[in-house]
């Protein structure tokens, strides 16, 4: 696909995407979890190893996000000492995560299963797995996901010189905005290992630190069944899913969102993406 034209029909979502953000007001944002350390580096966090009558449209999707055309340079963002985790604000807002890819063998069927209940979702890609999926990138910003950085290779970022994370970050970046159309708002640390030069990087570059509130496990294959429990238990208000796209054999994780997610639906709570908070 050219440049010209990602950037045509990424024009026509933004358009959408600004009517829809207006009708959903102001809704919720996400918050700094509690516990985490005021500073230095912050121990690695389950995560994968590196490698109804109801309308649809009108009641299941209610984006939060603000989305506005591609600018010259990242946006100013604080410099936090603790991941975002959770969502704060009014009504049953959920929002699922996944990580790791794109992969071609699991990622568009997880679109496919978002794309039947008309919701929207948020995709913390590895550079070295967008690289050559660009085409699944462009779909995201059709679609209306949001991607976010998860790094170019899935590094344990504590025992990386800043340097190397920073390239780590910039690459991943760089790959985005060719495929997706807008750089990378968002960011996430492998294994969920943040530290000080993590927070201080992103903030350079534009990206808010995410972390999770409910990690399905998917990564260890534990079933789908049990993925799919571990969603309805942990599910409430304001909570962040963390599932997996790539990174080993994911058809346990697809199976679980087609069983879950019309659940989630049927409960009431409306799956989201995130605004940005600036503080």
């Amino acid at each position: 696909m050219k440049k010209d034209q990602l950037f045509t029909r990424r024009r026509i979502l933004l358009v959408g995407a600004t009517a829809a953000a207006g009708a959903a007001g102001a809704a919720g944002l996400l918050a700094p979890g509690d516990d985490e350390p005021a500073g230095g580096a912050a121990g690695p966090a389950a995560g994968a190893p590196a490698r109804s009558a109801r309308k649809a449209s009108a009641y299941r999707l209610q984006p939060l996000t603000g989305y506005g055309p591609p600018s010259a340079a990242p946006d100013r963002v604080p410099v936090r000492r603790e991941p975002l985790m959770s969502l704060s604000g009014r009504g049953r807002s959920m929002v699922l995560t996944f990580d790791d890819g794109p992969d071609p063998r699991y990622t568009p069927q997880i679109l496919d299963t978002l794309g039947r209940y008309d919701v929207r979702a948020m995709f913390f890609v590895c550079g070295e797995m967008a690289v050559d999926h660009q085409d699944l990138l462009a779909r995201m910003a059709d679609e209306g996901h949001v991607v976010g950085n998860h790094t170019w290779s899935h590094p344990l970022l504590t025992t990386l010189s800043r340097r190397r994370i920073r390239s780590e970050m910039t690459r991943t970046s760089d790959v985005i905005e060719t495929g997706y159309g807008e750089r990378p708002r968002w960011f996430r640390a492998p294994y969920g290992a943040w530290n000080r030069a993590a927070f201080q990087l992103g903030s350079e570059l534009g990206m808010e630190p995410l972390a999770w509130t409910v990690d399905t496990l998917d990564w260890t294959t534990p079933g789908t069944r049990s993925i799919v429990d571990r969603v309805r238990e942990g599910a409430a208000p304001g909570v962040v899913i963390l599932s997996h796209d790539a990174g080993g054999d994911r058809t346990q994780s697809v199976k679980a969102l087609r069983r879950y997610l019309p659940q989630l639906l049927d409960s009431g709570y409306q799956i989201t993406v995130p605004r940005r908070q600036h503080t």
